[in-house]
């Protein structure tokens, strides 16, 4: 028997219970609909002259209905008269390879069949100017080249910093838009003066790009669509404001404010840009961004298939699994790092060989005196709070919370013969 198994063998898992957190679940039931509505107002698709190249901005995350909204703006410029195509704008993400980033939005469901154009996609960007501090603006070439640029992003909270501008169609625009070596650029000074540098960089693109709207969506603690607006370009700014702070109060949430032990299945760039949304576990990569519960430890076991093994996020973890390490495309990790220049998250965290004992190494230093008392929660993701499992030293608590339904009987965790949960 190895050291390690020595040292953890006798850690006990404390039983679980399956409980369901309740929300503000308003969401939208025909959300194209309402995105139709919202292309037929001013400012929006009346914008659009018949035969102009129109380039339609899409994004890496996991967006709710990303390729029905992407097709409802397509089509809505294709009546136009106007010939829309998309690309890819996501900073470095899908490694800051041109193909990476294609493959990305296939994974969304945004693929050339899908939504009947062309996906242009290219690294090579325009710098069209220069913030006073120095820092260069760039621009994705085909969207550089094309005569009206449209923008669909979710607006929320970012996960490294707070400002009234965070992530969404400005930051769109500034680092999505400018691909690597935008996304570098307004990475280069730090997270500290980001709030500053995303919305000015944004300001100038607006200006000296033919960007005529945004699509701007928010969503529910359940990852359904709330809100479907149509940003004209001059309103962008304003508009992105307020419905940051809706996004905010609409952010779901572990209903726990002290955690011993956080088990997370997945992390993905589909998921967040972290992997896992510090917004939700409180672990942050800068000291410029805070909110959330206090976890001791925290342990992810899993990627997801759609972030093609970029495991950024694993280094805000204490503890993970050899099957996540073994999945992991270090180049792409690391570009995150090397782009944001937050390189902490790309770390690899303590390695344990299964989730079995990757929970007991949480659990032996979770700075408990007993640790049959460990408070230990486990979610699936940081997008799916709905329902979660919370270990019975929890469930007094969680009976007292008017929005907390328990759900099961106390049961082991189930593990296979590998030490997997299953």
């Amino acid at each position: 028997m190895s050291v390690l198994r020595t040292l953890l063998q006798d850690i006990p898992i404390p039983q679980m219970v399956r409980i369901r957190q309740k929300f503000d679940g308003t969401r939208l039931d025909r959300p194209t609909e309402d995105l139709e509505r919202e292309l037929a107002k001013p400012g929006a698709i009346d914008r659009i002259k018949p035969g102009q190249q129109v380039a339609v901005a899409v994004g890496s995350r996991g967006v709710a209905n990303i390729a029905a909204f992407t097709r409802t703006t397509i089509d809505a410029i294709k009546r136009a008269g106007a010939h829309p195509f998309i690309v890819p704008c996501m900073g470095s993400h899908g490694g800051a390879t041109a193909e990476g980033q294609k493959e990305v939005l296939h994974h969304l469901g945004v693929t050339e069949e899908a939504m009947g154009v062309e996906i242009r996609s290219t690294m090579e960007v325009v710098q069209i100017d220069q913030l006073p501090n120095g820092l260069p603006v760039y621009v994705d070439k085909y969207a550089y080249e094309a005569d009206a640029i449209v923008v669909i992003n979710r607006v929320k909270p970012h996960t490294a910093f707070r400002g009234k501008i965070e992530s969404g169609i400005m930051k769109m625009i500034s680092i999505g838009l400018g691909k690597q070596k935008g996304a570098e650029a307004c990475h280069q000074l730090g997270f500290k003066y980001m709030a500053e540098n995303v919305p000015a960089m944004a300001r100038i693109m607006l200006e000296k790009l033919p960007i005529l709207f945004g699509v701007a969506l928010v969503e529910n603690a359940y990852d359904e669509t709330c809100i479907v607006e149509v940003l004209p370009a001059a309103q962008t700014e304003e508009r992105e404001m307020v419905l940051l702070e809706i996004a905010k109060a609409r952010l779901p949430k572990i209903l726990f404010d002290q955690i011993d032990v956080l088990v997370i299945d997945y992390i993905g760039k589909n998921i967040s840009g972290d992997g896992m949304d510090p917004n939700i576990t409180g672990r942050y990569p800068t000291p410029y961004a805070h909110g959330g519960p206090d976890v001791s430890k925290m342990v992810v076991l899993d990627t997801t298939p759609e972030t093609k093994g970029n495991a950024n996020g694993v280094g805000t973890a204490d503890f993970t699994t050899q099957r996540l390490v073994d999945k992991m495309d270090l180049a792409a990790t690391y570009a995150n790092g090397l782009t944001s220049t937050v390189c902490a998250p790309t770390k690899i965290a303590t390695t344990l060989e299964n989730d079995l004992y990757a929970i007991k190494a949480a659990v032996k230093t979770c700075n408990i005196l007993d640790y049959t008392q460990c408070r230990l929660v486990r979610i699936r993701d940081t997008l799916h709070l709905g329902e979660i499992e919370i270990s019975v030293n929890l469930l007094e608590e969680a009976k007292l919370h008017p929005d907390i339904e328990i759900l099961t009987e106390p049961y082991d965790l189930p593990f296979n013969s590998e030490g997997n949960l299953v």
